[in-house]
C-alpha cells in the first residue's frame, strides 16, 4: 500500500526532529565513552535497522535513540537512556501519542530498573499541556517544538510546512517532493533552525541526561531484617558485608535482606532479597 502524502510528510518532520537532537546526544556519548544507537543497520542486531528492546514480559518496543554503556557495533550494551521522538499535528491525537510513548518506554524502564535509565521524549507539533505533564509525571524529560516553530524551520529552507485536515493531498505531495529535492546541507539547515530556536530547552534536557549518566553511588545500605541497617560507602563494601554476615546469629530468625542504593543525583534503587546470592547479584549490577 502506498504511503499517503500526509503520512510521508509527517515522517519527514519526524526525521528532522531526529536530526535536530542527534548532535547534542552524540556530544554527550562521546564525552562519556558511551554508545548511541539509532535507526540504521547494526551488526549487533544482525544488520536490522530498527532499534528494538524487549520488556520483562517479552514484548518488543521500537525506539528512536538508546544510549548504551559498553555498546559497540557488534555488541548490545546496557541501556542508560531511552529517548523517543514524535510529531502530532492535531490536539486530539496528542494524549494518545503520550500514552503510546509511555507504553513503549515505561515497561523497559521497569525491566532495567536496577540502572534507572534516563527517559526522554522529543516532541513537535500540537501537544496539550495535559499530555506533556502526563509524560513528565512518569519521569520523562521533554523537549517540545510547537507547531509554529516547525513551520518556521521548514520555511527557512523554502518549504511551506503548514497544513490542516482540509489540505488536499496534491498540496502535501508537493511539499514532499520539495523536501526530496533539498540538499543535505539544506535539510541540516532545518534541523539547525530547531536547535537554535530551542537552545535553553535542549540545554536543560541534555543537562538532565548528563546528570543521569554521570551520577555516582552516594551510599549503599543493607538491612538484614533481624538486625539494624548498615550504611556502606559503595557496592563492593556492601558485598563484603553480606558475604561476612552471619545469618544464624542469636535473635529473631533471618527473613531477608533489604538493600538500597542512593545516587548523587537523588535517584534511589531498592530491592528485597531472600538470600545472599540474590542480594549480591543485585549489587553487582549497580552502575
Amino acid at each position: 500500500m502506498a504511503t499517503s502524502p500526509a503520512h510521508r510528510f509527517g515522517q519527514i518532520i519526524g526525521e528532522t526532529l531526529e536530526s535536530a537532537i542527534r548532535p547534542p546526544l552524540e556530544a554527550v556519548v562521546k564525552e562519556h565513552g558511551l554508545y548511541l544507537d539509532a535507526k540504521r543497520p547494526r551488526k549487533a542486531r544482525a544488520g536490522r535497522r530498527k532499534v528494538a528492546w524487549v520488556d520483562g514480559k517479552g514484548n518488543t518496543h521500537d525506539l528512536d535513540y538508546v544510549i548504551e554503556a559498553g555498546g559497540t557495533e557488534e555488541t548490545i550494551g546496557a541501556p542508560r537512556a531511552f529517548i523517543e521522538i514524535a510529531w502530532r499535528r492535531y490536539t486530539k491525537h496528542s494524549r494518545n501519542k503520550a500514552q503510546e510513548i509511555q507504553g513503549a518506554i515505561i515497561p523497559l524502564a521497569e525491566r532495567y530498573a536496577d540502572s534507572r535509565p534516563f527517559l526522554g521524549a522529543v516532541l513537535a507539533g500540537v501537544f496539550t499541556d495535559g499530555s506533556l505533564n502526563q509524560l513528565r509525571s512518569h519521569g520523562f524529560h521533554v523537549v517540545y517544538f510547537p507547531y509554529d516553530i516547525v513551520v518556521a524551520a521548514f520555511a527557512s529552507a523554502g518549504i511551506d510546512a503548514a497544513f490542516d485536515e482540509g489540505t488536499p493531498d496534491a498540496h502535501l505531495l508537493r511539499k514532499v517532493k520539495q523536501y526530496g529535492k533539498l540538499s543535505g546541507a539544506k535539510r541540516e539547515q532545518i534541523a539547525a533552525f530547531l536547535r537554535d530556536r530551542h537552545k535553553p530547552e535542549i540545554h536543560t534536557f541534555i543537562a538532565a541526561l548528563r546528570l543521569t549518566l554521570t551520577r555516582k553511588v552516594q551510599c549503599v545500605y543493607v538491612l538484614p531484617l533481624h538486625g539494624s541497617a548498615h550504611t556502606l560507602r559503595d557496592a563492593a563494601e556492601a558485598i563484603a558485608f553480606i558475604e561476612a554476615f552471619d545469618e544464624s546469629q542469636p535473635g529473631t530468625a533471618f527473613t531477608r535482606y533489604e538493600v538500597g542504593v542512593r545516587y548523587s543525583n537523588g535517584d534511589e534503587i531498592r530491592g528485597q532479597f531472600n538470600d545472599k546470592a540474590a542480594a549480591i547479584a543485585f549489587l553487582r549490577a549497580v552502575r
